[in-house]
C-alpha cells in the first residue's frame, strides 16, 4: 500500500446536501427551513436562547475573578538555570539577567521582569539581576557564593 493509494470506505463520507434547486430534489423552496420566522432567515443567533426560562450559562456559579493590577514575571526555577549552564547556553561569566535568561529560552514571557525560585539544584556560582526571587531561590545562590540583585520592576507607561 502506498500513500498515494489510501482512500475511505465507501460511505464513510457524506456529501453536502444541496439546498432550494428545485420540488422535485425534496430539498426545494423553503429548503428545510419551514415556513417564516427568524430561524428561517440568515444570520439566526438563538444559541444560548432557552425560551425566556434563564439560560444555562446565567444559571451556574461564577467563580474567581481576574487582578488587573497582578505583575506578570517569567518565573524562572534554579533547577533549568543549572540545566542550561550545563549545556553551554547560558553565560555565566557576565550578569543573567532577562535578555540573558530569554535568549537561553528559559523566561517567556514576563512583561514585568523575571522572578527566580528555588526548585531543582544549582551549583555554579551565578551572579543574577532580576526583578523578584522567592525566598528559598535568595538563600540558595548566595550558599554557593552568587549574588542576586533585585531590581524593582518596570513600570507600565501612563
Amino acid at each position: 500500500m502506498k500513500l498515494n493509494q489510501l482512500s475511505d470506505n465507501n460511505g464513510a463520507r457524506k456529501g453536502r446536501m444541496r439546498v432550494g434547486r428545485g420540488i422535485g430534489s425534496g430539498k426545494g423552496k423553503t429548503a428545510g427551513r419551514g415556513q417564516k420566522g427568524a430561524k428561517a432567515r440568515s444570520g439566526v443567533s438563538v444559541a444560548g436562547f432557552e425560551g425566556g426560562q434563564m439560560p444555562l450559562h446565567m444559571r451556574i456559579p461564577k467563580r474567581g475573578f481576574n487582578n488587573i493590577f497582578a505583575k506578570d514575571y517569567a518565573e524562572v526555577n534554579l533547577g533549568m538555570i543549572q540545566k542550561m549552564i550545563d549545556a553551554g547556553k547560558l553565560d555565566i561569566s557576565a550578569v543573567v539577567d532577562h535578555a540573558a535568561l530569554k535568549a537561553a529560552g528559559l523566561a517567556r514571557g514576563g512583561k514585568n521582569g523575571v522572578r527566580l525560585l528555588a526548585k531543582g539544584e544549582l551549583t555554579t556560582k551565578v551572579s543574577f539581576k532580576v526583578a523578584g526571587a522567592s525566598k528559598g531561590a535568595l538563600a540558595a545562590v548566595e550558599k554557593i557564593g552568587g549574588a542576586v540583585e533585585v531590581i524593582a520592576p518596570k513600570a507600565e507607561a501612563a
